[in-house]
Formats: C-alpha cells, structure tokens, sequence
C-alpha cells in the first residue's frame, strides 16, 4: 500500500485550517444547503441557475472540507527544537538579500498547506524555499528561477 502523503504544517497553520473546516461545516455548509433548498421550490430544475450554482458550490465545499481533514489527519507538525537556531528550516523565518545589493527580503518557510506568498509565506516545495533549506546564517546561495539563477546572502533566521 502506498504511503499516505504528510502535510508539514506549523501549530499556526493547524489551527487556522481547524477553524476554516469549522467555519465551512458550522456555518457555509448549512447555508448552501438552505440555498438548495430555496432554489429547489422554484419549480423545473433544468433551466434553474440558483439550483445550478448552489450545487456546484456545494460540491467545491465538501471537496475543500474532504481536503482539510486529510491534510489535518496526516498533519506533520513541525517542531524546530533539535535544529541549529542559524539553520534555515520549516517554520523558520528567513531574512535574505539578493547579492549585490538588493533590498533584504524576509519569509517564513512553511508547509504548503499554509503557503501564502502574500504574506510572506513560502512553500518548502517552492525553489526558493528548497534551495535555503539546510543553509545557515551567512551562506551565500544560489537560486535557481525562472529567469535565472539568483545569488542571495542569508542574513538571519528565527
């Protein structure tokens, strides 16, 4: 039998998606059924859009409450204590500067459950995480990106 897949994930990323699929089954979830429910006393079905567009929200729903309580039952919460504080690692932020002389850039490197570039949340899997990973304080690393390799200086983890 294949090996279920793990989700790294921070204590902070469980528990925000603990509350999303409480969210989703408390309160979404009653609501599109209400909606079906409305929808449906409008009559003929075929041509009803309201009907339509509840169910299709329906499903992506219970798709996305099915996904979260995968990804919390395999959660694999990371735990940094038997890693060198000056190690880039999951759930470490890390400040870097692109070399020569960019503007120092900082992200937390979480699991992809809980990326949010945005936020300055970046997966493990993406390149930039995969290549600081292992690297210490002071390193110089090289990217690789889309538009070419990246040299950066780590200046900080935490």
């Amino acid at each position: 039998m294949a090996e279920e897949k793990t989700f790294p994930m921070t204590e902070e990323g469980k528990n925000k998606l603990e509350e999303e699929l409480e969210e989703l089954k408390t309160k979404t979830r009653p609501e599109v059924i209400e909606r079906i429910k409305i929808a449906r006393s409008f009559g003929d079905l075929s041509e009803n859009s309201e009907y339509e567009s509840a169910k299709d929200e329906q499903s992506m729903v219970e798709s996305r409450i099915s996904t979260i309580e995968n990804m919390l039952h395999n959660a694999e919460i990371i735990n940094n204590n038997d890693v060198d504080k000056d190690e880039v690692s999951l759930g470490k932020t890390v400040e870097f500067k692109e070399l020569p002389d960019e503007e120092p850039e900082e992200y937390t490197i979480v699991g992809a459950a809980e990326a949010d570039p945005m936020a300055g949340k970046i997966s493990n899997d993406s390149p930039i995480a995969k290549a600081l990973l292992g690297k210490r304080k002071g390193d110089e690393v090289s990217i690789a990106t889309p538009a070419g390799a990246m040299q950066v200086k780590i200046l900080s983890v935490k």
